[in-house]
């Protein structure tokens, strides 16, 4: 697989400073902090349970009754902080400034109105259109240009006459509508077959390079991430592990969890059995105190029973007391 390159510094569009996201017993994910800048395409992996998409609907704004976030996230040209903004003010970002692709879109859409009207609502909400009429015209467009078959006549289907790639293309077509400076991508091509996703894949590349809007994009899939990100932030027990430039952290990882997640993404080892990160991600909330990985850690000693410094490095940095290229 071929690596991309990061590239020059460009105006940051969003900063997100010291997250905490938790419920009254419980702390899910803490203190994450990172930038996006405008154009800039950032990888969040780690396994199911690490934190991943709780981190993005904090930062949405979207998160579960009973769930709470503190900290910072600040968009820019927003004049207030996203944590803790109320409905009518997240309103106004949400579909305009910063936009969400979900995995599932049959959950994300809605069932009682044709996709047409889905899509042209998102611009009519934000002015981008005068009417509905021309929302409508420009919402045919944008299924076009997501290559749905019969635009026209697609966009007065429901989402349920729709396949599952259709749907992820309206989403897209939604999610592009008005120009978003933010696009987060939680996991959207893990529902659809490997043909679908590499074009949906492409969809969602050539829609942030046309708008120039910054995309985080989770997923399990680090051939993807490899393929298409310059950054990349690891995640383990809602804690950010490590990150740093694509290349550099998956050429020379320094945390064991990241170590072994490039691992398990190879096909085999030399003698042909899979290759396995040993144990499982505990429950939300229970991981570990001081490192969250040293229950699973081949390299963990009492050392590990304090949270480990950050450690800067290559444009980004890990958190750990026994980093890999230690041992190396």
């Amino acid at each position: 697989m071929t690596l991309v390159d990061p590239v020059t510094a460009r105006d940051e569009v969003l900063r997100v400073d010291g997250l905490h996201v938790g419920t009254q017993n419980l702390r899910l994910v803490s203190d994450v902090s990172f930038t996006l800048s405008a154009g800039e395409r950032v990888g969040l992996i780690g396994e199911s349970g690490s934190g991943k998409s709780l981190t993005a609907a904090a930062i949405m704004g979207l998160l579960p009754e009973g769930v709470h976030a503190s900290g910072s996230v600040r968009l820019a040209g927003v004049g207030h902080d996203l944590v803790g903004a109320s409905v009518r003010q997240l309103a106004a970002v949400h579909g305009a400034a910063m936009t969400m692709v979900f995995q599932e879109p049959m959950t994300a859409l809605n069932p009682a109105m044709r996709v047409g009207d889905q899509v042209a609502e998102v611009m009519l909400l934000h002015g981008a259109r005068p009417d509905r009429r021309a929302a409508r015209a420009a919402g045919v467009e944008l299924l076009a240009q997501v290559r749905l078959p019969d635009p026209g006549q697609l966009a007065r289907a429901y989402p349920h006459q729709l396949s599952g790639g259709q749907r992820q293309r309206v989403m897209i077509a939604i999610a592009l509508a008005n120009g978003p400076s933010v696009l987060l991508a939680d996991e959207p091509t893990t529902a659809l077959d490997v043909t679908v996703q590499a074009q949906v894949l492409e969809l969602i590349l050539t829609g942030v390079a046309e708008r120039g809007s910054a995309l985080l994009f989770i997923t399990h899939d680090l051939a993807v991430v490899a393929t298409v990100c310059e950054r990349v932030m690891v995640m383990y027990g809602g804690r950010v592990v490590e990150a740093g430039p694509v290349h550099e952290v998956f050429t020379r990882p320094q945390h064991p969890y990241t170590r072994g997640l490039l691992d398990a993404s190879d096909l085999a080892s030399a003698d042909g059995r899979l290759r396995t990160i040993p144990g499982t991600v505990p429950a939300a909330g229970r991981f570990p105190a001081g490192c969250v990985f040293r229950n699973r850690c081949p390299s963990a000693s009492d050392e590990c029973d304090e949270r480990p410094r950050w450690m800067e490095r290559a444009g980004g940095g890990y958190a750990c007391w026994h980093p890999v290229g230690a041992h190396a």
